[in-house]
């Protein structure tokens, strides 16, 4: 994570509100795990899931997915312990460790897309430390890799133009194979690219002259005199994905994370309209009607298919005190039931819900669905 995600994301939503009670989380006789969410949305808290081998450590754990044989994959950054270098760990549904792979990403492990193509299962990765976006297979061969996106006209080096940071943070999917990588860290630009891996556009940034199209154009000077809460630009674009759930109508979800909000985009690149009632969204992942935002400032929340929030889960309002906790070595300083900093989140095949943190020591959750 960048250094202004690590010393100021605490203080940019200290005025949220507590979320639902946590059920049972006083149990004195410690045989109960903690209960989050109410009415038809209801998780049984599973904190630390999956056996880890004592030669894998993590580091802060960035992105989680499921494949088709119920595997579930978490990317993490490698702790200075660690005896392994690999990024990737596979466990089976039941947290048993399957295999691990990934040293290639060791310190810049981000973002992590798991997409059906075909038959055939693949993982998209993006690398900010080495500026980077990968097609892997589920073993982690490589398909292909991109790098600075020079071709793109912000980014363009010559004539003494170093071109501009690129620290890719996660990638969007669409069904006829376009995808969108987000430089989340680097220059707050958005790049789509056709199914061939050739790039069709950049929009986004942080302030942009909207030349032709709403949500287009490129930076200078006078991007200054806009709003950097206006509608196209952004701060922070940390995750993206496509969202499906009208399947008539799929759309591009950003977590415009430093603007505090969730803005979607045609997939032209037209910016639409902004969905409120997040803090610091982190990434998407969606089930049916149900789409999952982690949220970095301590909680899980849901969304229906009309963007309404259903229940923030495992809010902590650790306020102040929330990035001494994060970088805490001893895991007895983690509540039980409530989340520091939820980075990635997916759902399995069962409605279950896993939860990755941005915490030094890593934390994996299994939110179980009771109802």
């Amino acid at each position: 994570m960048e250094n202004m995600t690590r010393r100021n994301f605490i203080a940019a939503s200290t005025a949220a509100a507590m979320g639902p009670m946590i059920l049972g989380a006083q149990d004195k006789a410690g045989t109960k795990r903690p209960i989050v969410g109410e009415g038809n949305h209801q998780y049984e808290v599973i904190h630390d899931w999956g056996e880890l081998p004592s030669g894998i450590k993590y580091g802060n754990t960035h992105s989680v997915s499921e494949d088709s044989q119920g595997h579930i994959y978490v990317h993490h950054t490698v702790h200075a312990t660690s005896q392994s270098p690999d990024s990737v760990v596979v466990f089976d549904d039941k947290g048993k460790f399957v295999r691990s792979f990934g040293a290639m990403f060791k310190g810049g492990a981000h973002g992590m897309h798991l997409q059906k193509e075909g038959a055939d299962e693949y993982l998209y990765f993006c690398d900010e430390k080495h500026g980077i976006v990968t097609k892997r297979t589920l073993r982690g061969e490589e398909v292909w890799t991109r790098g600075y996106p020079q071709e793109s006209a912000p980014y363009a080096r010559g004539g003494g133009n170093r071109g501009l940071p690129y620290r890719p943070t996660n990638i969007a999917i669409a069904p006829n194979g376009e995808f969108w990588v987000a430089d989340g860290y680097g220059s707050y630009y958005i790049h789509h690219y056709d199914s061939n891996v050739q790039l069709l556009n950049t929009f986004g940034g942080s302030g942009v002259v909207r030349s032709q199209e709403p949500g287009q154009g490129q930076r200078s000077d006078q991007a200054q005199s806009l709003e950097p809460a206006a509608l196209g630009t952004l701060n922070n674009p940390h995750g993206i994905w496509v969202d499906t759930r009208d399947p008539a109508n799929p759309i591009l979800l950003v977590a415009d994370r430093f603007n505090h909000r969730i803005q979607r985009f045609t997939l032209d690149d037209r910016p639409v309209d902004v969905v409120e009632g997040t803090l610091l969204p982190c990434h998407f992942t969606q089930q049916k009607d149900l789409m999952v935002v982690p949220d970095l400032q301590c909680r899980v929340t849901l969304l229906d298919k009309e963007n309404k929030v259903i229940a923030h889960l495992g809010d902590g309002a650790y306020g102040k005190e929330m990035d001494k906790i994060r970088t805490a070595t001893d895991r007895s300083q983690f509540e039980p039931g409530k989340f520091i900093a939820p980075h990635g989140a997916t759902f399995d095949h069962a409605g279950n819900i896993f939860v990755v943190e941005f915490v030094e020591i890593g934390r994996v959750t299994k939110l179980r669905k009771l109802v």
